[in-house]
C-alpha cells in the first residue's frame, strides 16, 4: 500500500447494509490511478457518479484508507438508493412511452395516404413516394412497439429494484444472512484451528523417525500438514527432515500471525452485530447455563471440539484442542476459559450469539387398537379426516415407501398415530385411501383418556 498516495477530494465510505465500499471523487482520476482503482475491484457507477466494490476485503479497506485517509459510514441507505434508481428507471420509461406515442402518431399520419384503399400503382409516378411513405410508416410502427416494450421493461425494473431492497431488509432474509455469516466465521476459525494444531504436531515431533512418519501421513484430522511433493523433495535431497520441520513450523506460525484472518473475524463479528441490531438486538440469556449450551455456543463460533465442565468453584470451564476463538479471549491465544454464569451470558451477548429457543416436543406416537382414528384436516379449518385402522407388522410397514406413510396428530392434540396408503387396496394405486396403522408386533399402548371413539366413520 506504500505506493498509494492520499488524493485530495476523494471520500471512501462503507455500508454494512450491502457490505460494499464506495469511492467518491471530486475530479476524474488520471489513467494510472484509475487502473489501480480498477485493480482493487472497484467499478464505475455512472448514474451514482462513484466507484463501488462488490464486497469488503482487508486489501480494499487498506486501499480506501490510503487513497482517502479514512473510511466513513455511507450516507445513503439501501432503500434511498433503490428509490433513486427506481425514479431514474421510471423517467426512462416515461421517455420511452412519449417516444412511442410520437412514432405511432407519425405512422398514423403516413397511413392516411392509404386510407381510401388505393393500392400502390406499379410504374406510376406516385410509386416511389408511396413506397417511401409505407417504409417510413412500417419503421415508425416497429420502433414504436420497441419503445413500448422498453418502457414496460424499465417499469418492471423499477418495481424489481424496490422489491429487492424490501427483500434484503425483511426479517427472514436478515435472519438467514446471520446464519450465513456464522458459517463464514466458522470457516476462518477452522483455518486458525488447523494451523494451531499443525504447529503443535510439528513442534512436538523432534526425531527423524517421527518427522518421516508425518511426511508419510501428510495430514491430521483438520487438514494437510505436509504438501504431497514433500516426499519427492526429501528423496531428491533438496531438503533434510530437520530442515522440513523448521520450514513447516515457520509456515504455520506465519499463518497464525497473519492479521488478515483476524481482520476477517473482526469484520464478520461487526456485520453480525449490525444485522442483529437491525433485528432488534441480541437479548441477554437469562436461563440456566449448562455444559451442552456452552459447547453448542463455542461450536457456533468455530471452536475445535470444545468441552465444558463445572469447576470446584461452581463456574464453567471451556477447553478446546486448539486455541479458543479470539473473540472469546480478547485476542489472546488460550485454549481454556473459565467464567461465572453471568460472565458467560454477557460473553454470548457481546459476540452476537442468541441461544436457540427450545422447540416444544411433539406429542408421542401411540400404538393402540381402534376401529377408526381422526385427525384435523390440513386444508379445511374445523373439519376432520377419519382413518380406518388396519393391522400390519413392523416389517410390512417398513416396506411401504416413505412418501406414502407418516403420522397424524389426533383430534385432541395429545398424541399422534401412524398412517399410510392402504397396501391392501386392490384398485389403482393413486386411488388408495389413507388408513391408520396398528403395529401388531410393537408395544401396545393403553387407550388414552383423551381418545373419543368415532361413532360413524366418514371417508377420509
Amino acid at each position: 500500500m506504500a505506493e498509494i498516495e492520499q488524493i485530495e477530494g476523494v471520500e471512501a465510505t462503507y455500508s454494512p447494509e450491502d457490505n460494499k465500499l464506495r469511492l467518491y471523487a471530486e475530479d476524474r482520476f488520471d489513467e494510472e490511478t484509475y487502473a489501480i482503482v480498477k485493480s482493487f475491484g472497484f467499478n464505475w457507477a455512472p448514474k451514482q457518479k462513484l466507484f463501488v466494490a462488490p464486497a469488503w476485503t482487508p486489501e480494499r479497506e487498506d486501499f480506501c484508507v490510503a487513497i482517502a485517509g479514512d473510511i466513513e459510514a455511507e450516507g445513503t441507505t439501501l432503500a434511498e438508493r433503490a428509490a433513486a434508481k427506481a425514479e431514474r428507471l421510471e423517467g426512462y420509461a416515461a421517455n420511452k412511452e412519449r417516444k412511442a406515442g410520437e412514432l405511432f402518431s407519425a405512422a398514423d399520419e403516413l397511413s392516411r395516404m392509404f386510407e381510401d384503399g388505393q393500392p400502390i400503382l406499379a410504374g406510376h409516378h406516385s410509386e416511389r413516394k408511396a413506397l417511401k411513405a409505407k417504409d417510413r410508416m412500417d419503421s415508425n410502427l416497429k420502433r414504436g412497439v420497441e419503445s413500448q416494450k422498453a418502457a414496460r421493461h424499465y417499469l418492471y425494473k423499477a418495481v424489481s429494484v424496490q422489491h429487492h431492497a424490501n427483500f434484503k431488509n425483511s426479517p427472514k432474509v436478515r435472519a438467514n444472512r446471520i446464519k450465513a455469516l456464522f458459517v463464514e466465521l466458522r470457516k476462518y476459525q477452522s483455518d486458525l484451528n488447523h494451523y494451531a494444531l499443525a504447529l503443535k504436531v510439528w513442534e512436538k515431533t523432534t526425531s527423524e523417525k517421527g518427522i518421516s512418519g508425518l511426511v508419510e501421513i501428510g495430514r491430521i484430522r483438520t487438514g494437510s500438514i505436509a504438501a504431497w511433493e514433500t516426499r519427492g523433495r526429501i528423496k531428491e535431497g533438496e531438503i533434510t527432515l530437520q530442515e522440513l520441520r523448521s520450514e513447516r513450523i515457520a509456515a504455520f506460525k506465519w499463518q497464525l500471525e497473519n492479521t488478515n484472518r483476524h481482520r476477517w473475524v473482526d469484520h464478520l463479528l461487526n456485520r453480525l452485530a449490525y444485522e442483529n441490531v437491525m433485528l432488534g438486538g441480541v437479548s441477554r440469556f437469562e436461563g440456566e447455563i449448562t455444559a451442552t449450551l456452552l459447547q453448542t455456543f463455542a461450536r457456533a463460533h468455530g471452536a475445535d471440539k470444545p468441552k465444558a465442565t463445572k469447576t470446584q468453584s461452581g463456574n464453567f470451564e471451556l477447553k478446546s484442542l486448539a486455541p479458543l476463538p479470539l473473540q472469546f479471549v480478547q485476542g489472546a491465544t488460550h485454549d481454556t476459559l473459565e467464567l461465572t454464569d453471568s460472565e458467560w451470558c454477557e460473553l454470548m451477548k457481546d459476540v452476537c450469539y442468541e441461544v436457540p429457543v427450545k422447540k416444544d416436543a411433539k406429542p408421542s406416537i401411540l400404538n393402540f387398537k381402534a376401529k377408526h382414528l381422526q385427525s384435523p384436516s390440513r386444508y379445511h379449518s374445523g373439519e376432520f379426516n377419519t382413518f380406518e385402522q388396519i393391522e400390519l407388522t413392523k416389517a410390512e410397514y417398513a416396506k411401504i415407501y416413505s412418501e406414502v406413510r407418516g403420522t397424524r396428530l389426533s383430534v385432541c392434540g395429545k398424541f399422534r398415530f401412524k398412517i399410510c396408503l392402504d397396501p391392501n387396496y386392490k384398485g389403482p394405486r393413486y386411488q388408495a385411501p389413507w388408513v391408520a396403522v396398528f403395529l401388531t408386533d410393537s408395544k401396545a399402548h393403553p387407550v388414552p383418556e383423551s381418545f373419543v371413539p368415532v361413532v360413524e366413520a366418514k371417508a377420509a
